[in-house]
């Protein structure tokens, strides 16, 4: 587990800085904790944007409003804390590919058998966001009693996992490198950070997306007769 304040210390020690920073909300006075104050939370959610993390998804029910769109059935609030929408699914859903496929429910399966197919039926319904007068975002599907699954925004760098503490480290210390350094020095340490923190994105994706277990249940033609 790691804190706001021990990630921007790693990304000062990927610039080769020797100093510390006690705090950066509110910034404890030095040149680098105003700094990581500025860029700590630009840097924490350009990178949740870059991934549907596991640590950031949720599933929820959720609140109706009221259609003011005929293209739409129903309306829904979403949440607060949304980050990315990935899927909206009716309320019996366990997962993208929840609907058990059998071939005997597709007329001539046998003309007509593809892996496609064979995979099982797909889920998520169609759907539009849109943003109000005020502010407020709204989800527009034809799915009654919607179920939104998304990534949530953290910033509790106690749930974030180690690869992407790493990737973070890097990707805030190639933006504190040109205020830090300054000039084509700071400029060519950001390159260089940039091409280090994507080396550990790759990585961090890769192993997040290895922890997922959503698989279509597949149900041959051999088999439909069990």
């Amino acid at each position: 587990m790691s804190s706001a304040v021990e990630i921007c210390n790693l990304a000062l020690a990927h610039l080769g800085d020797t100093a510390t920073v006690s705090s950066i909300d509110p910034p404890e006075g030095s040149a680098q904790a105003e700094h990581c104050s500025r860029f700590y939370p630009i840097a924490v959610d350009s990178l949740l944007e870059m991934h549907y993390w596991n640590f950031t998804m949720r599933r929820v029910v959720l609140a109706s409003l009221t259609s003011t769109w005929p293209e739409w059935l129903y309306a829904y609030a979403v949440p607060s804390n949304a980050n990315n929408l990935i899927s909206v699914l009716p309320p019996d859903s366990v997962d993208d590919y929840s609907t058990k496929f059998s071939p005997t429910d597709t007329p001539n399966f046998a003309h007509n058998y593809s892996p496609m197919i064979a995979a099982g039926r797909y889920a998520p319904q169609p759907y539009t966001l849109e943003t109000l007068d005020n502010g407020t975002q709204v989800l527009y599907t034809n799915q009654e009693n919607a179920v939104l699954r998304y990534t949530a925004h953290i910033t509790d760098p106690t749930q974030f996992s180690p690869l992407f503490v790493m990737t973070l480290s890097y990707h805030l210390a190639s933006m504190l490198a040109g205020p830090i350094m300054k000039g084509d020095a700071g400029a060519a340490e950001a390159k260089r950070l940039t091409q280090m923190m994507m080396g550990y994105l790759q990585k961090a994706t890769a192993s997040d997306s290895n922890q997922r277990n959503s698989r279509p249940e597949i149900v041959t033609p051999w088999m439909s007769g069990r």
